[in-house]
């Protein structure tokens, strides 16, 4: 009974099934069996050909029926299959080959659909990669300059502190030294001074020479290098032991802290530069940024150089190699290494050469320092000159640009020959801070042996159109190294030393191989055929460099004598005879006849060519200009070694003419010159001026510069009334320029046609009340260089004031000291009639102003000008000021004070030192400073003292006499005083020889002034006159005295 239950749930089972499978395909089937009935009915057959699908009632049935079973039966029937195969056999055949082709078809298709869409993929997905490496290029380039500006800014940020730590540090170190110097509060607390160091300065007269001296915090004996020198060439035991006990515990050498170190200048007059008005921050944005080599003498610093719209940026890097490696030594003295430069502080820019290529540029600043530049490439050094202010190269700075055109020294006899060489210097391209390019002199003298020196003969000078020093060693000098200037004399000064130490491995150099001798280096560059070396410019003004004055211990020449002081010729007593005589040979008329052969060597025709050929004056090829061009070499290394090998060999003067220079027109050439047949026999005094007043003249200013408005003689007398007397300038001696016989009969003056007619005297009277206890003399007043306006001092209420010289009006009264202002003083002026006025005072102090000759004020802003403020205070003194006296080429301020001492300031209020004269001598009471470096001192009692600007006292004398007023002539070179005898007497400023002795006066004299042509010498009397002297200072030259 359990068999046909499971066959009936099998058969079920199965039903179910095919219900499932066929439930949405069976309608379907139907309605297809039902609409194509008549075709089925004839094609679907039995066995025997009987109809298996009637119409009508099954085909119903069929329809309406819902069971599968049925229609999988017929599906699945032999009959359906025959019917199939005879009747759709052909059909499905076609189906199957079209559906083939359509495979294949579709295959094809979608394989090309496939492939297009791949290779729009891949150029996607590379356009993707390419986007994603742009954009990951771009946010790495934004990084990186995003990182490189914060660097900047970093380095920015750096620098500035550096500078104001600097800046802090050396108002510190200013402040500290006006207290402890031996003239400040607490000078006389501590116990004895340590001992003064002192360096060249990098300040600059008008010439362009360094002369002047400044304490040196950094400075040291080097004892240290001496004994390590000692060491190494092995001197005698006994020197060696002897300065190593130099060195005790009692007295060691001075401490350097490191805020010290960064003291670059410490009483340099940057420093003071800086307390002058200074934008916080960049002035603007960055107009040209590149990388840069500072060159400073010992040192190339790499950097960059960021110019502004108003400042000049460098900033050096610190991480270059070649930096770590500089000795401190050098970095010390090396000033813009964080450096910013306003463009208001700029005064001339200069082209220049760096090794022998011309991608440099060197610009002068207004405090008289300069700072050179490399660039990469001159397209930079383009850009850069575009960038910077256009202030071309200044009066004060050489000649034009136009060098080539131009000469390097006029043919006109009349401008020295130092000042020429000088105003050259820059023509060629030299440079103080390239010790490569150095300025080059000739040695002009060729005896160094003899007992005296005769400058009127013919063998004592060189021969200056050769180039070797000797016959014998010109056999060989086209072998040898260019002319170049001795790069070993200046070893005893700072900065020298310390970069000859850095470059010498901290040791002096063997005692037989240093500067020591005038007479042996001259013997060595004769005997030497590599030895073409000539002098440096300091040969001729600057006698400190001669002095061991820093008690170096340099060691002992084997011919057993100690390396100290520079060993003179024997004509020279003294190292300024030396210097005197020296400039005295340069600017003789033997050296005027050949110095133009000698540039013809050194920077003319003769420098390159057959010429050169003929001259013996052939050098290395790698010490011209162009000789090698340093951006064609690729190699690092090859361009490393050619550098090496160009500082190795010298460099060659940059070659400017390619014709003769033509030569100076010299007495030796104008022999029937009108000049030499003058009247020799003219009378002393020009003429005699008496004015209607009777009160002396105290002050006596000359202005008679052909060029002012109106030329003029200013007097101001005791009861402050003042003249306005024109002078002429076509009145002169005869023969000379602008003299005529038709108005040979006017007067030099002519007095005041105000005072003269006496109808408008107010106009020309100062009646503003003065403090009774002021003596009124030449140091109470002051006449600006157009004439136009007089400043006088000792009021009452502790100013002095500023008249009109026109109409006698007060234009401005300046207020700053604390008592009655005792004495003015004016600086000499430049173009637009600027100028520094001093005043001193009651209270001790000096304060130094500007005038602006373009707004005619005490100060440079016309809406400040009720309240101005002084430039600098000097300090020092500890009682009145009596006198003082101010040049603004050397930068210095000396005063001194009513019992003494006399102190020499610059201009930005650092105290230098204080020239101390014999002893007992003191009040001084009149100063007069040249530019070439006198300070005549003169105190009471008839008492005259010769200063160097460095403090040496140079001479002395004493006179019977009182002296009222005296005067230096423009080269500093004669000096004429006068005084209560009423006698004008004039004297050699050197030595304080007297020279000429006019006649007597019949007053007494209280002041005097030269003239412009320093022909003319007007001097105020006590008697209300002035009197005009003909004088004329080329009578007392040497060569000029047998004309007379």
């Amino acid at each position: 009974p359990l068999a046909p239950n499971l066959k009936c749930e099998g058969v079920t089972l199965i039903t179910s099934k095919l219900e499932r499978a066929l439930e949405k395909v069976a309608p379907l089937l139907r309605e297809i069996f039902v609409d194509f009935a008549p075709f089925l009915s004839r094609t679907l057959l039995g066995s025997h050909g009987q109809e298996l699908l009637i119409e009508g009632t099954r085909l119903v049935c069929m329809k309406s029926s819902t069971s599968v079973v049925e229609l999988v039966m017929l599906l699945c029937s032999q009959e359906w299959q025959n019917s199939i195969q005879k009747n759709a056999g052909l059909a499905f055949i076609e189906l199957i080959n079209e559906g083939r082709l359509l495979c294949h078809a579709m295959k094809d298709h979608i394989v090309r659909v496939a492939n297009e869409a791949e290779f729009i993929l891949n150029r996607q997905r590379a356009e993707d990669v390419h986007k994603h490496a742009e954009f990951e290029s771009n946010c790495s380039q934004y990084a990186a300059e995003r990182r490189e500006e914060e660097t900047m800014c970093d380095h920015l940020i750096g620098a500035a502190k550096h500078r104001d730590h600097v800046t802090a540090s050396q108002l510190r170190q200013k402040i500290v030294n006006i207290l402890t110097n031996k003239h400040g509060a607490w000078g006389t607390l501590g116990q004895r001074p340590p001992p003064d160091f002192w360096r060249l300065d990098y300040w600059e007269d008008d010439l362009r020479r360094r002369r002047r001296f400044v304490r040196n915090p950094l400075g040291t004996v080097h004892l240290e290098v001496s004994c390590k020198t000692l060491q190494e060439y092995a001197t005698e035991e006994d020197e060696l032991v002897k300065l190593k006990t130099l060195v005790f515990p009692g007295q060691s050498l001075p401490s350097q802290s490191p805020e010290m170190e960064l003291i670059l200048d410490g009483d340099d007059d940057s420093a003071g530069l800086l307390q002058e008005k200074e934008t916080d921050g960049l002035g603007g944005p960055v107009v040209l940024s590149s990388p840069a080599q500072l060159v400073a003498p010992g040192l190339v610093a790499r950097g960059t150089l960021s110019i502004t719209g108003s400042e000049i940026y460098f900033e050096v890097d610190e991480d270059d190699p070649a930096f770590k490696g500089v000795s401190p030594k050098v970095l010390a003295y090396t000033e813009g290494l964080h450096g910013k430069w306003m463009f208001s502080e700029i005064r001339a820019v200069f082209s220049r050469c760096h090794l022998l290529q011309n991608t440099a540029v060197e610009v002068f600043m207004a405090n008289r320092t300069s700072v050179l530049f490399n660039f990469p490439d001159q397209s930079t050094v383009k850009k850069a000159v575009h960038s910077l202010p256009r202030v071309g190269v200044g009066t004060s700075y050489g000649l034009p640009q136009d060098r080539p055109a131009s000469r390097l020294s006029p043919r006109l006899g009349g401008r020295s020959s130092l000042t020429r060489r000088l105003s050259a210097l820059l023509c060629p391209g030299r440079t103080y801070n390239d010790l490569n390019r150095y300025p080059l002199f000739p040695w002009v003298l060729a005896s160094y042996d003899s007992q005296e020196l005769d400058l009127t003969l013919p063998a004592n000078f060189r021969d200056l159109s050769k180039v070797a020093l000797s016959p014998r060693s010109a056999v060989s000098i086209s072998a040898s190294s260019p002319v170049r200037p001795d790069d070993t004399v200046t070893s005893p000064l700072e900065p020298f030393t310390s970069l000859f130490l850095s470059a010498n491995n901290d040791t002096f150099d063997h005692p037989d191989r240093i500067f020591s001798s005038i007479a042996r280096s001259w013997r060595n560059c004769q005997r030497d055929p590599s030895d073409v070396k000539e002098l440096i410019p300091e040969f001729f003004y600057l006698p400190e460099m001669l002095v061991n004055a820093n008690g170096y211990h340099l060691g002992m020449r084997e011919d057993r004598v100690m390396v100290g002081d520079v060993d003179l010729p024997p004509w020279a007593k003294t190292p300024e005879d030396f210097v005197r005589i020296n400039r005295m040979a340069l600017e003789s008329e033997f050296v005027s006849c050949q110095l133009h052969q000698w540039i013809d060597l050194v920077f003319g025709y003769k420098q390159r060519g057959p010429e050169a050929v003929r001259a013996l004056n052939v050098f290395h090829h790698l010490t011209y200009e162009g000789g090698v061009s340093l951006d064609a070499i690729t190699d690092p290394l090859t361009r490393e070694a050619t550098e090496a090998q160009i500082r190795s060999f010298g460099q060659t003067p940059s070659h400017l003419l390619i014709e003769p220079h033509p030569p100076r027109s010299s007495a030796m050439h104008l022999v029937r010159s009108p000049l030499m047949f003058k009247d020799q026999l003219q009378q002393d005094v020009i003429m005699v001026l008496k004015f209607p007043s009777n009160s002396p003249v105290t002050h006596v200013a000359a202005n008679t510069l052909p060029h002012l408005a109106v030329p003029a003689v200013v007097t101001v007398t005791c009861s402050r009334l003042f003249a306005v007397n024109r002078w002429h300038n076509t009145v002169g001696l005869r023969g000379a320029p602008g003299y005529s016989l038709e108005q040979a009969h006017h007067l030099p003056i002519e007095m005041d046609p105000l005072i003269a007619n006496g109808a408008a005297s107010n106009k020309r009277q100062i009646t503003d009340l003065v403090d009774q206890s002021i003596q009124i003399s030449t140091q109470c007043f002051v006449v600006t260089a157009d004439n136009r306006y007089i400043l006088v001092c000792g009021f009452w209420d502790k100013s002095f004031r500023v008249y009109s010289s026109e109409t006698g009006k007060l234009t401005q009264i300046v207020f700053g000291h604390w008592d009655v202002v005792t004495c003015v003083a004016r600086s000499e002026s430049y173009i637009g009639g600027d100028c520094y006025i001093v005043s001193g005072s009651r209270d001790a102090t000096l304060l130094l102003w500007y005038w602006s000759g373009r707004h005619h004020i005490i100060g440079d802003n016309p809406a400040n000008s009720d309240y101005p403020a002084p430039r600098a205070v000097l300090t020092g003194h500890d009682q009145e000021v009596a006198c003082v006296a101010v040049c603004a080429e050397l930068g210095l301020v000396i005063s001194g004070g009513k019992d003494g001492p006399c102190l020499v300031h610059t201009i930005t209020g650092d105290l230098l030192r204080a020239l101390e004269g014999p002893e007992s001598w003191r009040r001084p009471r009149l100063i007069s400073v040249s530019s070439e470096g006198h300070c005549i001192v003169y105190y009471e009692r008839g008492r005259f003292c010769n200063f160097s600007i460095n403090g040496k006292l140079l001479a002395h004398m004493e006179l019977r006499d009182s002296t009222r007023a005296m005067v230096l002539s423009s080269d500093g070179h004669n000096l004429a005083t006068g005084g209560d005898n009423g006698v004008v007497q004039v004297w050699q400023a050197c030595s304080l020889k007297p020279l000429y002795v006019y006649p007597a006066c019949d007053a007494a004299i209280r002041a005097m002034d030269l003239s412009h042509d320093q022909r003319t010498l007007i001097t105020g009397m006590a008697s209300g006159s002035i009197v005009a002297f003909n004088i004329d200072f080329n009578r007392w030259h040497y060569e000029h005295q047998h004309r007379y």
